[in-house]
């Protein structure tokens, strides 16, 4: 149950037909409908057609127009079937659309009209936007999770790696000594320290992938609307990982590479 000005307030397309107009009367007895129910409905050409809605007890009344499709609920759920009626009497909420560089200023000014028309009853509001986000309240609660996880399970990751790197220069510093002697390059011997670790993480990628893969599919599907899910996402998660990966084993491994080889292979 809408007014004249409902469609260009949310600023909503027209499909065919036209929009309620205050210069018509007639307009108080008929329809618009949104593309879906056009097409439930059967009607190829639903402007002129007659709809009845005993419903709210009204009889028949042309249709006037169909509008563009739009989610009026959570992507959760197809767009269902919507049609808009004049009805003054039955308005519960008035819809404005404001400036938002002057937001505060414009929310009391409309206080102080409203003061003038409704004095008895108290004066509240809501933005539209935030009423739209509720709809998503799980959705952004688990990105929130994921995020924190995920930044945790790369900072593990991370000591993990640098650990096991420490470790293994530690066990090889007198091969390191040894090859430099012999005239191995610096890039040369990060290369050969760097190689065992990134073959661990294409191994774990390998072995994730398809899980990701399963477990967002599974999520995804829940939507009505979605995306499908493309091969390169994976491709830049595997690539972001080895970077990752190859920065941390890097550090270590370099630090061992421009070490003197006298000092590594003085007990010799």
């Amino acid at each position: 149950m809408v007014d004249q000005d409902f469609l260009k307030t949310y600023q909503m397309e027209i499909a065919s037909g036209r929009g309620f107009q205050k210069e018509l009367s007639t307009d108080t007895n008929a329809y618009l409908i949104n593309e879906e129910a056009a097409r439930q409905l059967g009607l190829k050409n639903p402007v002129g057609s007659l709809m009845k809605m005993p419903a709210i007890y009204r009889g028949p009344a042309p249709i006037i127009g169909v509008v563009k499709d739009f989610h009026f609920r959570s992507l959760h759920e197809k767009i269902a079937p919507l049609f808009f009626i004049i009805e003054t009497t039955f308005f519960t909420e008035l819809a404005v659309r404001i400036r938002t560089t002057e937001t505060e200023k414009t929310i009391e000014g409309l206080r102080k009209k409203w003061a003038g028309i409704e004095p008895q009853n108290p004066f509240t509001y809501n933005f539209f936007d935030e009423g739209f986000n509720r709809l998503y309240i799980s959705e952004t609660r688990t990105a929130s999770i994921v995020r924190i996880f995920s930044i945790l399970a790369i900072f593990i990751a991370c000591l993990g790696l640098l650990g096991l790197a420490t470790h293994s220069t530690q066990q090889r510093v007198k091969e390191i000594g040894i090859r430099k002697v012999l005239g191995a390059s610096i890039g040369s011997i990060v290369t050969l320290l760097s190689k065992d670790f990134l073959k661990l993480v294409l191994i774990a990628a390998l072995i994730a992938f398809p899980v990701s893969w399963w477990a967002m599919n599974n999520w995804l599907s829940e939507f009505a609307y979605r995306i499908n899910i493309q091969w390169w996402v994976f491709l830049i998660a595997g690539g972001i990982a080895l970077i990752i990966a190859l920065a941390t084993v890097s550090f270590q491994a370099i630090k061992a590479a421009i070490v003197n080889p006298v000092k590594s292979l003085r007990s010799e």
